[in-house]
């Protein structure tokens, strides 16, 4: 496999990402999956790395630019070792807490920088015949969209187990150039990433002034006035806004995707609105459970929004905006709180807030590498709050996903905290389920799975609210329809009369009693086969 992508390197913003992370905070996306069924671990490692190929930024570590001229490349790593990046565990009691125990003390670890930064962990001995898998990578390698897209990668659609490659991946790493070349490539490269800022900066500008003159060339006077205090307002710290100190814990819980689809079909508002909705109402109630008063308190959250086209859904890196959403943190009503949530991401639509703040961070990426890289450092350790938390809803496959075989019956997302934003949410739609994963520090947040109770209670309550009905009692209520019809049905069918029949009857003589024995009818044996699939 050869080097064909000299000019590998990392953006602006991935580099921003990686300076970010310091030693005991760990600045990773992730993932903790559960399989059906038990995964051999060395059958595993042999799939995952027929797969890597596919994606050779997995086979690549991160390089800092000679005297820190220029910006970081992605070159291939000499000594990669598989099971180096691929790890098995196995749990004593087989828990669900205790998986995410084990994915707390998985993710609150920094990667050796001196090889690609991802790694799995296959967990063996999960209660009710099950596997777990801890998917991990850094940030600077791929955003939650496009991790999915190497969910896909990795794993099939097919319950049919693939056949795993006989020979074993070979490695032919490129040879290293010499010292003049990589300093005169990295500044071409870093020249033409500042030139690439600067044209989309360009486009931005002029794809926002012709939606502007699309909209009537005005905003909304009204909804600017009300949401200008808002918008303007400093930060408020909340209980768990404080400076990281680890380690990190990790919490999780599900709801059903066809009631949330229910609910925002039923409010006019949008899926996001209704997350965005119930981790409001989850924060308030365990801001309150700790004695903290919540009148005329706004939480501020930071939502990243998707930039790729759909010329480009799988692009690694990173390519995404961000978009300050202030709620009311006061609102009890879920239907007014999932109503104040629409109305103010609507304005931060047609505002053009993502592409602001797009344009904004391309202009602070033209900062040389060394005074970003001294300032990652920095803004990590001070007390610094910009937002309350982090929420950040990635779609994935509404289908379902096999790894070798073994069906994926959920995935649960982790989003990094750090600085003093120690409390984090991510939320990942796979399969008809909508998974939320709680990031929070140890020290910070220790209640942290409390948060998973909250947000079933916040569902409930919005789910009432809004007179949706439970899928479970959907279901009740369409297998009684069919039996209510079926016995009308019968009940309606009217019983025709027995026809006379003349019919003669003639007795034969008395047989032998030899005869008498008749033999009966052949008896047909049936073989019933039952096939399950995963």
């Amino acid at each position: 496999m050869q080097n064909q992508q000299q000019g590998d390197r990392l953006s602006w913003g991935d580099t921003v990402f990686l300076h970010l992370e310091r030693e005991g905070m760990p600045l990773n996306v992730a993932s903790v999956c559960v399989f059906e069924g038990k995964i051999p671990f060395e059958d595993c490692v042999q799939f995952v790395e027929s797969k890597l190929p596919l994606i050779p930024r997995y086979l690549k570590r991160v390089v800092p630019p000679l005297l820190n001229i220029g910006l970081p490349s992605w070159e291939y790593d000499p000594t990669f070792d598989i099971h180096r990046h691929v790890r098995e565990a196995t749990l004593k009691h087989g828990t669900d807490a205790e998986l995410k125990t084990l994915a707390g003390k998985t993710l609150s670890k920094v990667m050796d920088r001196q090889h690609p930064l991802w790694d799995l962990t296959l967990v063996h001995g999960l209660q009710g015949d099950r596997s777990g898998l801890i998917f991990r990578l850094h940030h600077c390698l791929a955003d939650g969209i496009a991790g999915v897209g190497i969910m896909n990668v990795i794993m099939d659609t097919s319950p049919i187990a693939p056949r795993l490659p006989r020979r074993k991946l070979r490695l032919q790493v490129p040879a290293p150039r010499n010292v003049w070349s990589s300093i005169t490539d990295g500044c071409v490269d870093s020249y033409s990433e500042f030139s690439k800022r600067i044209l989309d900066g360009l486009a931005n500008l002029t794809s926002m002034a012709e939606r502007f003159a699309a909209n009537g060339g005005k905003l909304a006077t009204d909804e600017f006035t009300n949401l200008l205090p808002e918008l303007s307002a400093s930060t408020e710290r909340l209980r768990f806004n404080v400076l990281y100190r680890g380690p990190q814990k990790f919490a999780w819980a599900e709801i059903p995707l066809a009631e949330v689809k229910a609910i925002k079909q039923a409010c006019g508002t949008s899926v996001n609105d209704v997350i965005l909705a119930l981790v409001t109402a989850t924060i308030r109630r365990y801001v309150e459970l700790h004695g903290d008063h919540v009148k005329g308190t706004l939480l501020r959250m930071m939502v990243p929004v998707n930039l790729r086209g759909s010329d480009s859904p799988g692009e690694l890196g990173n390519r995404i905006s961000l978009v300050p959403v202030t709620i009311p943190l006061d609102i009890r009503n879920p239907r007014k709180l999932l109503a104040a949530v629409h109305r103010r991401t609507e304005f931060l639509k047609g505002a053009h807030t993502a592409e602001l703040v797009s344009l904004a961070g391309g202009l602070i990426g033209m900062f040389p590498t060394t005074a970003l890289a001294l300032a990652g450092q920095v803004i990590s350790q001070v007390p610094f709050t910009p937002f309350n938390m982090v929420c950040t809803n990635v779609p994935g496959p509404q289908y379902p996903l096999y790894l070798l075989g073994h069906k994926m019956l959920g995935c649960y997302p982790y989003v990094p905290i750090g600085g003093e934003m120690t409390l984090n949410c991510a939320i990942l739609t796979y399969n008809g389920t909508a998974y939320f994963g709680f990031s929070g520090c140890a020290q910070a947040v220790p209640d942290l799975r409390r948060l998973e109770t909250f947000l079933k209670l916040s569902f409930t309550e919005l789910r009432a609210a809004t007179e949706v009905k439970p899928s479970s009692q959907k279901k009740a209520e369409k297998k009684q329809e069919k039996r209510v019809r079926a016995k009308v049905k019968v009940a309606s069918t009217p019983a025709r009369a027995p026809k006379s029949v003349r019919a003669t009857i003639t007795v034969p003589p008395p047989a032998p009693v030899e005869s008498a024995v008749a033999a009966g009818p052949p008896v047909r044996e049936e073989k019933i086969l039952t096939q399950l699939i995963a």
